[in-house]
């Protein structure tokens, strides 16, 4: 599906990413775990060509993607679900639906705005409400409702759970669930490792902008050594 070789990242003259790779099969959701500033969203952000690294190669089922600008990466099956409040908040939350579906003409799959809202039956209550004025949790539905829209291949969810109620995390948890279920391969990024570690089939873990481990999410939970250094109790890791 994905295969990341060896890409090299930089801001400025920051080489943020230092040689990652990493590798998502079908149907898989793979987890992206470090500390703050370990690169996990410049990942994200060279995946999408946001941030293109400046050596290595990305590649899409054998397709080469690397170069490309951030519009055709999202027409060739990727789509991304950034952090914080990244909406259209000025329109309802039925226009930017209704945005992101003209936006995905074109694309073949099964995601509908009726099959969106059938997915967050929450979003036809507020169907008429400024984005800008949603919950975080409610925003989170919206942005993933967008980008099902486009229906990808792949999706990259980059911090997913933050700034969400514990409640609003449980139900996170059950849509990533159900759109395993269908074979949609996510990315996910996490400072949230626990949340990641019991979701996910495997996992990699970034430290300083290169990949310092990578096995069966079941086998990072399990060791010690990682536990301690994510700052996780195995008491809140099913495994």
């Amino acid at each position: 599906m994905l295969k990341i070789d060896e890409i090299h990242t930089y801001y400025g003259q920051s080489h943020i990413l230092q040689g990652v790779s990493l590798e998502i099969a079908a149907g898989e959701c793979v987890a992206l775990l470090g500390r703050n500033g370990a690169g996990k969203t410049t990942t994200m952000r060279s995946i999408m060509g946001m941030t293109p690294p400046r050596r290595g190669r990305i590649a899409l089922d054998g397709a080469e993607i690397t170069g490309l600008s951030t519009h055709q990466i999202a027409r060739a099956g990727i789509g991304y679900v950034p952090s914080g409040r990244r909406v259209f908040s000025e329109l309802t939350v039925r226009q930017n639906l209704d945005l992101a579906a003209h936006d995905a003409k074109g694309t073949v799959g099964p995601w509908t705005v009726e099959r969106v809202l059938e997915m967050f039956p929450k979003l036809v209550e507020l169907s008429g409400r400024g984005a800008g004025f949603l919950s975080g949790g409610e925003q989170q539905m919206l942005k993933l409702g967008r980008a099902l829209l486009r229906n990808p291949k792949l999706l990259l969810l980059d911090e997913p759970t933050e700034g969400l109620a514990p409640v609003v995390v449980k139900d996170l948890f059950r849509w990533i669930k159900r759109l395993m279920r269908e074979d949609l391969s996510i990315l996910l990024s996490e400072q949230n490792s626990s949340f990641a570690l019991n979701i996910s089939d495997r996992g990699y873990i970034l430290e300083k902008g290169q990949i310092r481990f990578s096995a069966p999410s079941s086998e990072l939970a399990n060791s010690r050594e990682i536990r301690t250094y994510l700052g996780i109790d195995s008491k809140t890791v099913a495994g």
